[in-house]
């Protein structure tokens, strides 16, 4: 069964952040179903809403954003969808 998760990045504006992430995401076979980005004066924010077809392998995933996260100086965070809709109803 296809699960959806929210995926958050926060850095540092720099060159290849978009393409670092997505990179991740291909190789782990996950589509963005959604993407915003934007730059807070030099600092970059993006969410995306992603489809994973296996929810076991999270645990691969977050390991591969640590690389992406200590190279780039990032702070990337993953959440199923329902986990994260669940944390921020008020």
């Amino acid at each position: 069964m296809q699960k959806r998760a929210v995926v958050t990045v926060v850095g540092k504006d720099q060159v290849g952040i978009i393409a670092r992430v997505t990179n991740v995401l291909a190789d782990h076979n996950m589509n963005i179903h959604d993407i915003s980005q934007t730059i807070l004066q030099d600092y970059f924010t993006m969410m995306m809403i992603v489809e994973m077809a296996d929810k076991n392998r999270l645990d691969d995933l977050l390991e591969a954003f640590e690389a992406v996260e200590k190279d780039m100086n990032l702070t990337i965070s993953i959440q199923l969808e329902d986990v994260f809709q669940a944390m921020h109803r008020i």
